[in-house]
């Protein structure tokens, strides 16, 4: 089975690992600092703030954005329900925009038509290795907003020379168990402001500065990170340059291979854009022999996986129908959803196995 997703765990990550239990130090320690010391350098960034989840990544941010009752927050519907859902723990209000149909991330256009006095912020989605599109800087600018990049899938990613995690003011990454570098659960937020650093730092940590134990300033959350995942973390972010490449050079062999197949589109890619693929998305179109969940089926069973992200966007959902969304509000989102199809692009798959997956939709 050709699998949409294969973590790579090394002898060295066991090995790593094992020291640390045996170390005794195994909640947040020497480990989870050099993590972060690690992940800064590698975004260009001042800061690398550890915790234990992207969600976590994505709260402590709108936290140290100061977002709080009545604000609101301007988001894609088109993204997994972490990105909206800290909105809601901060008891903001959620405004969706529609998404761009090529890029598959927020349209800057229909961003720019969402926001009103009561616009806090906005939360793009770096969505499947992307980098969102990078206009949203002047309209932030000219509207006196904050950027909250949801990188949860983009890291190695990068436009001219600006890494991702280097392209907002705060950026949330994830690494869960099957993004490009992983440690099983874990996130990572990363900034070039002290404030914002500050802030996320104590909202990790039930509301207490690193400098004065037992002394609440505000609530806050037990969102760290432990040593035994910042040791397999440490591992990844030493790797991430070679599976990034790894990944680019599947996504072009792929891309070739598909694109000339009538009703088949695959992802474009901007000449000043590096793409972290973290998922090789293609656009089942009415054209195609199949529609994309026949196709879906087919591949399965000639042994290949793949996936849909998102079957459905977040706004038809009854936790946010509820705030008043309905069916027809996003189109572009919603007819999207019924298209995409993600194909394995991960560094483990073979040069056979990447044939295999062309030839096997070729053949339909």
């Amino acid at each position: 089975m050709i699998n949409i997703s294969a973590p790579i765990i090394t002898e060295k990550d066991i090995k790593d690992i094992s020291e640390v239990l045996r170390s005794g130090m195994i909640a947040g320690g020497p480990k989870v600092s050099e993590l972060e010391k690690e992940f800064a350098s590698y975004c260009g960034t001042e800061y690398a703030i550890a915790v234990n989840s992207g969600t976590a990544a994505l709260h402590c941010a709108l936290y140290a954005l100061g977002v709080k009752k009545n604000d609101e927050v301007i988001t894609t519907p088109f993204t997994f329900v972490a990105t909206a859902n800290p909105i809601l723990m901060q008891n903001a209000k959620i405004v969706f925009a529609d998404i761009d149909e090529d890029t598959f991330c927020i349209d800057p256009k229909e961003v720019e038509a969402h926001i009103t006095p009561a616009t806090k912020a906005l939360l793009p989605v770096s969505l499947y290795g992307r980098p969102f599109d990078q206009s949203l800087q002047e309209i932030a600018k000219t509207n006196n907003l904050k950027i909250l990049d949801d990188a949860a899938q983009s890291i190695g990613a990068k436009v001219e020379n600006n890494m991702a995690g280097n392209l907002a003011d705060i950026s949330a990454f994830s690494l869960y168990a099957t993004k490009n570098i992983m440690c099983g659960e874990g996130g990572m937020l990363t900034t070039n402001d002290p404030d914002l650093n500050e802030l996320c730092r104590r909202f990790r940590h039930h509301g207490q500065s690193e400098q004065t134990q037992y002394e609440y300033a505000d609530i806050g959350y037990n969102y760290r990170m432990t040593d035994i995942l910042a040791a397999l973390a440490l591992n990844q972010i030493k790797t991430v340059e070679e599976i990034t490449e790894k990944r680019n050079e599947n996504a072009k062999k792929l891309s070739q291979g598909l694109e000339k197949i009538e009703g088949i589109t695959v992802p474009s890619i901007e000449a000043n854009t590096r793409h972290a693929f973290h998922q090789f998305t293609i656009r089942v179109m009415p054209e195609f022999k199949l529609n994309r969940d026949e196709l879906k089926s087919h591949l399965q069973e000639h042994g290949i996986g793949s996936g849909i992200y998102y079957p459905k966007p977040l706004h038809l959902h009854p936790h946010f129908k509820n705030l008043g969304y309905k069916e027809g509000d996003f189109p572009v989102a919603e007819r999207v959803a019924k298209e995409v199809l993600s194909l394995p692009v991960h560094p483990s798959l073979s040069p056979e196995d990447i044939e295999k997956i062309i030839e096997t939709i070729k053949n339909i």
